[in-house]
């Protein structure tokens, strides 16, 4: 017996050992960076990020499944279009509370600041706000229960702001990312944007962007759908060095399973999930071989959101090199817009840079660091895995196309649209209460679709012939005064196999000044195994 616990002991210390190598003492020693190369460095990623954005804006969702063969375009004066993306004054929203709050801001004073927030929105994001604003609070606003958008790439291009104050500080940045991340996303949704912040934290002292991308992955769950995409375009990229198109091929065909969860792309080459965009961002890292002009060029050209990823790539590669690295073909835009306003906030390119600078050095003295006039002496963090929390679909999803599994009572009108048009002939609105609409499905989950807009209504909602609760289809925002179609109006992944009765019956208004309200169904997509 003593022989055998030895023995397996002895396993148990070799498998450690390789888990979690020891590092030598220089390895562990606090890193130094100059506070002119922090400066260099922020100012890189800030403007990294603009120039990706405002160079994928005219391909964003225009060549879905497909690698961009066209021409791509720059010309300088293009760089003033990163002044109203989303990509920058969210992060930027956020960036406010760190500054009047403290690195320990809490997760509802982040959320109360994205509730109050006046931009337009989309997906996870617009989604978590409507949320809030109906009093279900963070994290649940985007816990997959609440939002069906919780993978999407939403936190993933707002996480940049936190990778810019966390250098060499993995521990904060997955805090931070926690905190914040999961207001509008969950599980894979949050681990896009902790391993983008994470890429940020290596890029200040990583000059080989395999080298920021696989130390940066440690940050998240080995077992997550997310890592284990990353880990496999690290093998692919070992076995393709030359040829990132092969290992976009591979990732399209292992990982791209048309089977979003999200309304707009469910059946759809359409695809807004943050692993497989992140996925391009990483083959851009990887092949750009820290060439910003390839780096960008290569992560636009996977397609998808197009613009978005390029921001990424773009904000952690010039992280990595500096401003002053960055061709000038690609920054000269910039000086002239340098201190004008980013939309909905009171941030300019030269004042993000300076209280980005700010932060950081806060965010080294607070972690045990000490800052001079001349460096930051940074203590040395050993990565953690976050939590492992993930939630897959139980079954292939599938549109209910049936005219006899649908029935209306009431005065409905039809109401056609392109982006409707897809989940069948239903297409039916009404304005009168008491109208109702009830269909049957088989599967295990289901996704009633239909349109958010400010007239919308309340409307109770029975499931296999109960009351489960009452959803409001109403948008609260007039930034967000367009209808938006193809939304989860109500959803439930977790139902028992078999046939399923849902009924709808549209509630007389609360404000009885109002003079309608509307309840408008495009259709039903369900899950089965």
């Amino acid at each position: 017996m003593t022989k055998r616990l030895g023995h397996h002991s002895l396993c148990l210390a070799f498998a450690l050992l390789s888990m979690f190598p020891i590092l030598s003492a220089e390895e562990r020693a606090p890193r130094r960076l100059g506070v002119k190369d922090l400066s260099n460095k922020i100012r890189g990623g800030w403007a990294g990020q603009m120039i990706g954005v405002a160079y994928g804006a005219p391909t964003e969702f225009k060549y879905n499944a497909r690698i961009i063969e066209d021409e791509l375009q720059w010309s300088p004066d293009r760089i003033s279009n990163a002044l109203d993306q989303d990509d920058l004054y969210v992060d930027m929203t956020f960036n406010q509370v760190l500054e009047e709050r403290g690195l320990k801001a809490s997760q509802q004073q982040f959320a109360q600041a994205f509730a109050n927030s006046k931009y337009r929105l989309w997906h996870a994001n617009l989604a978590a706000r409507e949320n809030l604003r109906r009093g279900i609070e963070a994290p649940q606003s985007g816990h997959p229960e609440h939002n069906i958008h919780a993978d999407d790439i939403d936190f993933q291009i707002e996480s940049d702001f936190i990778g810019l104050i966390t250098p060499g500080l993995p521990h904060l940045s997955n805090e931070l990312c926690d905190r914040v991340g999961h207001i509008m996303n969950y599980g894979d949704g949050v681990y896009g944007g902790m391993l983008v912040a994470a890429m940020y934290g290596q890029a200040f002292f990583e000059r080989n962007p395999r080298e920021v991308v696989t130390k940066a992955l440690k940050v998240l769950p080995a077992e997550s759908q997310y890592s284990r995409l990353i880990r496999d375009i690290l093998i692919w990229h070992r076995q393709y060095p030359s040829n990132w198109k092969r290992t976009w091929e591979k990732v399209e065909s292992k990982w791209n399973h048309k089977d979003s969860f999200c309304p707009r792309g469910v059946l759809n080459t359409f695809n807004i999930d943050a692993k497989l965009n992140g996925a391009y961002v990483v083959i851009g890292l990887l092949y750009g071989r820290g060439d910003f002009s390839q780096t960008i060029e290569i992560t636009a050209r996977c397609g998808q959101d197009s613009d978005c990823n390029p921001a990424s790539a773009g904000g952690i590669l010039g992280t990595m090199i500096g401003y002053e690295a960055i061709p000038q073909l690609w920054k000269h835009g910039i000086a002239a817009i340098a201190d004008k306003k980013f939309s909905y906030t009171d941030y300019t390119f030269n004042t993000i840079v300076g209280s980005s600078i700010g932060l950081a050095q806060k965010a080294v003295l607070e972690s045990g660091g000490k800052v001079t006039e001349t460096e930051l002496l940074i203590p040395y963090q050993a990565p953690k895995e976050a939590r492992l929390e993930q939630w897959l679909p139980k079954g292939q999803p599938f549109v209910l196309r049936e005219d006899k599994a649908w029935s209306w009572s009431g005065d409905w009108r039809e109401f056609s649209d392109p982006l409707t048009a897809k989940f069948g002939t239903v297409g039916k609105q009404t304005s009168s209460p008491g109208s109702e609409v009830v269909c049957r499905f088989s599967g295990t989950g289901a996704v009633l679709v239909g349109r958010w807009e400010i007239a919308g209504g309340r409307v109770d909602v029975y499931l296999d012939g109960k009351l489960r609760g009452e959803i409001d289809t109403s948008l609260f925002a007039v930034e967000d005064h367009e209808s938006r179609l193809t939304e989860s109006l109500w959803h439930n992944l977790d139902l028992g196999p078999g046939s399923h009765t849902l009924r709808l019956v549209l509630k007389e208004p609360k404000n009885l000044k109002t003079k309608m309200v509307n309840l408008t169904v495009a259709g039903l997509y369900a899950f089965q195994k």
